[in-house]
């Protein structure tokens, strides 16, 4: 660490982070330092898809938070898995490729003011980078097609698109077809069907309503993260990209300007040894999540003023909304037995079933072993009154009685139900003014009336289902939470004894217009009020997500690349 000063420090090597490395360092002329808390993602576990069950809950890969106990979850806390590697989540998790409903990013554009995130507007930044196994077309991009982005002739030269056209940059993200299928979820799917739920082929249309098996981040067979996708090998061949790991930012350099507003100058950074100071000339763009990015601006004593002096930080910077607004997707897990099928409860019950699961992995890269955490999804209405598609299903051919523990000796599958859009809103808060030890992570579950009512709903549906013909021969039985809870009062209390995190925080820097006292960024995700800060990661979402957050913050990534670019170009002109 001897030259210390770069135009963008990045921190957080995670989804957001990596991306971002790969396109601010296209420009040959701007040198870019990447932090990442964590290792390199040269653990095996992360990169066989059912690795996930190694890597969540394991300190090489994962920063072991824990959430408050709460209410809603009966006086329950839960494992709060954050990806402390090269990669972030996306070394860790569940690989289901889901962009939402075109109506989140319609709302968004309509909370900030700015229609740049209606979902016209985004599309084009999710096709920018994927590479979808089908090809290109109206919804989807491919590695070697030409992103309309990318496209018209006469960008003008050293522009950011120019920049990217000109590397050939686009397609990276690989997204394709599960490689395994099983005749249970066959006829879950079928059955949803018999239930009124659509069956789709792409839930990544605008409207995700239906019951398919998700697409998956992976590539022939293995774990596609953004480690491998954005950093290797284009970074590391770049002379003007830097990547420090394990190495731990613990707050942000402000520095007071004439007119007495805030610059972000920098970082102090712990590299395990000693505590290292530095500077950014342009903008310190903060990715490191929707947990780790409000916890290093209350640090740096940007945030809510009451808190920061109660944890003996002086305030730099007053932003009520930091740390406020957490959102989250928690599914409440019903298991049935079954019988005549084969699930994985029964399949790795035995040396040689494992055997034989290892070998098909080895040989085919299939299988098992190429599992992503859940197979099958469905979306629909928790009762006929919604006006859109307001829950997903996660649906597995497995059951167990909590993450991480062993899988139940019976044959059984788990339909794991959530609440696409709570009303329900939590917190993080630093605990001290220590840059490592872990804030208090509040998600406030089922603390609405509403999120308990779509609670019990949910599980009224998963029954509906469960109870159509296309089952019947596998006679399913109700095992979690049981039958005999049939009112709304018992199944939201069952709800909150069984539910679990998808593990989808957003929210906590959520942006919106000049006058939401609440929002902590602007819509091009600039720090209301600090100079040269941005955040750029699922925290910024103003509301979560239909859906599986991890792709959705890819693209907000790529559109605040372009812009972090476009700020840089003008100020060289002024």
């Amino acid at each position: 660490m001897n030259d210390n000063t770069f135009d963008y420090i990045i921190v957080g090597g995670g989804t957001a982070g990596c991306l971002l490395a790969n396109r601010l360092s296209a420009d040959a002329s701007k040198r870019v330092l990447l932090i990442e808390a964590g290792k390199k993602d040269d653990y095996h576990w992360i990169h066989i898809p059912v690795g996930y069950l190694y890597c969540i809950g394991n300190p090489r890969t994962d920063w072991l938070y824990q959430t408050e106990p709460a209410d809603g979850l009966n006086g329950r806390s839960l494992r709060y898995p954050r990806g402390k590697v090269l990669g972030g989540c996306s070394s860790i998790n569940g690989m289901i490729y889901m962009r939402g409903q075109s109506r989140d990013y319609d709302q968004w554009a309509q909370i900030t003011g700015n229609d740049a995130w209606r979902w016209d507007q985004t599309l084009p930044y999710f096709k920018l980078h994927e590479d979808h196994y089908n090809g290109a077309n109206e919804f989807h991009g491919a590695k070697g097609a030409k992103s309309e982005l990318l496209a018209p002739a006469d960008l003008p030269k050293g522009s950011y698109l120019h920049t990217l056209r000109g590397r050939n940059t686009g397609g990276e993200w690989r997204i394709e077809k599960q490689r395994l299928r099983w005749d249970v979820l066959d006829a879950f799917a079928q059955a949803a069907q018999q239930a009124g739920i659509p069956a789709t082929d792409d839930f990544n249309r605008g409207n995700n309503e239906g019951v398919s098996y998700f697409e998956v981040n992976q590539k022939s067979g293995w774990r596609w993260n953004t480690a491998k996708a954005f950093l290797r090998p284009t970074c590391y061949a770049r002379s003007n990209f830097e990547l420090w790991n394990k190495a731990q930012v613990a707050k942000l350099i402000l520095e007071t300007q004439p007119d007495g507003s805030q610059r972000c100058t920098g970082v102090q950074v712990w590299s395990g040894v000693e505590m290292v100071e530095v500077k950014a000339t342009r903008e310190v763009i903060l990715s490191a999540g929707s947990i780790g990015s409000a916890q290093i601006l209350q640090l740096s004593g940007i945030g809510p003023g009451a808190l920061l002096q109660d944890k003996g930080v002086e305030v730099k910077h007053e932003l009520p909304g930091v740390g406020a607004n957490l959102q989250d997707h928690l599914q409440i897990r019903s298991v049935y037995k079954v019988k005549n099928a084969k699930t994985l409860n029964t399949l790795a019950n035995s040396l040689v079933g494992k055997a034989m699961i290892g070998l098909e992995y080895a040989f085919k890269r299939t299988g098992p072993m190429s599992m992503a955490p859940s197979q099958l999804g469905a979306f629909t209405k928790s009762d006929p009154s919604q006006p859109h598609a307001n829950i997903q299903y996660h649906v597995q051919p497995l059951s167990l009685d909590a993450f991480g523990e062993p899988l139940h000796s019976f044959p059984a599958i788990t339909a794991s139900v959530c609440n696409l859009n709570p009303t329900s809103r939590g917190t993080v808060q630093i605990k001290t003014n220590q840059f490592d030890d872990a804030p208090a992570i509040a998600p406030n579950y089922l603390a609405t009336e509403e999120d308990r009512k779509v609670a019990a709903d949910s599980l009224r549906v998963t029954r509906r289902i469960m109870a159509q013909p296309a089952m019947a021969p596998f006679a399913p039985e109700e095992f979690k939470p049981g039958v005999q809870y049939q009112t709304d009062e018992e199944l939201a209390k069952l709800a909150g004894d069984i539910a679990s995190t998808i593990f989808h925080p957003v929210g906590t820097t959520r942006m919106g217009r000049e006058d939401d006292p609440m929002a902590v960024v602007n819509p091009r995700l600039q720090v209301r009020g600090v100079a040269g800060l941005r955040v750029v990661d699922a925290g910024v979402m103003p509301t979560i997500t239909s859906g599986n957050t991890n792709s959705p913050t890819l693209m907000i990534a790529e559109k605040a690349a372009q812009w972090i670019a476009e700020d840089a170009a003008r100020q060289a002109i002024a």
